[in-house]
């Protein structure tokens, strides 16, 4: 356990930004599922809504710092290609 007062606050500040991150990536994945779930229901119109959505989800997370942009371009165009394979 750190000593220093400015490390203990930084350790706490940390754990903090650690469970938003995890909060925000399980998010993305339960996102994903939803999308994955509509297209294999053959459900075009619930899956474009969905896809709105895990793409507001993937972009913030980008903007936030919790995923690379790469990251976010591959998922997003994954998440694209699936949803327009079944129009």
């Amino acid at each position: 356990m750190a000593n220093i007062k400015s490390q203990i606050k930084r350790i706490g500040t940390n754990e903090k930004a650690h469970q938003r991150n995890i909060s925000a990536k399980s998010a993305i994945r339960t996102a994903v599922k939803k999308v994955k779930a509509a297209v294999e229901a053959k459900d075009v119109k619930a899956a474009e809504e969905l896809l709105n959505k895990a793409f507001t989800l993937i972009d913030k997370s980008v903007s936030d710092g919790i995923q690379h942009k790469n990251t976010a371009a591959r998922q997003k165009s994954e998440l694209s290609n699936l949803v327009n394979s079944i129009k």
